[in-house]
């Protein structure tokens, strides 16, 4: 068991925790922020590849894995995502070492047969099912996206998740004649809290939720 990120000793205060510790619950949870503005120091592959390696580890339906992401970092690829960008996240996308496309492939049943082998018909579920299969895509893909976004933090990095965005412009510059559908945008890269503002309330447990 890791000895750094979880806690192993007794906490009279709160008896009833053995999880993480309060330093990767700060890192993962109460002191991450959505950045808008970034340093100028590149982003390594290999900790996207990390990240992506453990939102996918997140669940999904009969586990269809609907998640897809195209991450854009190149002059190139920035210039095709510009135009399709709000007025006001340019700037800021702009100047990100890194953006994720979030996605979700709406013929992510294809790939059943090897995701779900106790099941190998299990596709058969979706297929000629179009709303079925696209509500599943959405929320599953939305399910793992929010893991990757977690996954991002665990690994040193910081996200900017953000919509506002043309998604069919985006569909049709990154994903024409596919089955891949843009869901929201991760700008990634190492954030300079000198941008940030200070963060705002949460509402209370009781105005979110409640025991039945």
């Amino acid at each position: 068991m890791n000895q750094i990120l979880r806690a192993e000793t007794f906490d009279r205060a709160r008896p009833y925790r053995t999880g993480l510790d309060d330093e990767a619950l700060d890192t993962l949870f109460r002191k991450a922020r959505s950045h808008n503005g970034w340093q100028d120091r590149p982003v390594p592959h290999a900790l996207l590849e990390e990240a992506v390696d453990l939102a996918k580890m997140g669940p999904s339906a009969a586990n269809s894995s609907p998640f897809r992401v195209v991450f854009v970092e190149s002059d190139e690829a920035k210039a095709r995502l510009k135009p399709a960008l709000s007025p006001g996240n340019v700037e800021k996308t702009m100047a990100a070492p890194v953006t994720a496309i979030m996605a979700y492939d709406l013929g992510f049943y294809d790939k059943m047969p090897a995701l779900f082998p106790h099941n190998p018909d299990a596709g058969s579920w979706f297929a000629g099912n179009a709303a079925f299969a696209e509500m599943t895509a959405k929320q599953s893909g939305t399910l793992q996206a929010a893991y990757f976004i977690l996954a991002l933090r665990a690994v040193g990095l910081d996200a900017g998740p953000m919509g506002g965005f043309d998604s069919a412009r985006v569909d049709e510059a990154f994903f024409a004649g596919t089955t891949i559908r843009s869901n929201f945008l991760i700008n990634i890269g190492y954030g300079d809290e000198s941008k940030l503002f200070p963060r705002n309330p949460r509402l209370d447990f009781d105005e979110i939720a409640a025991f039945a």
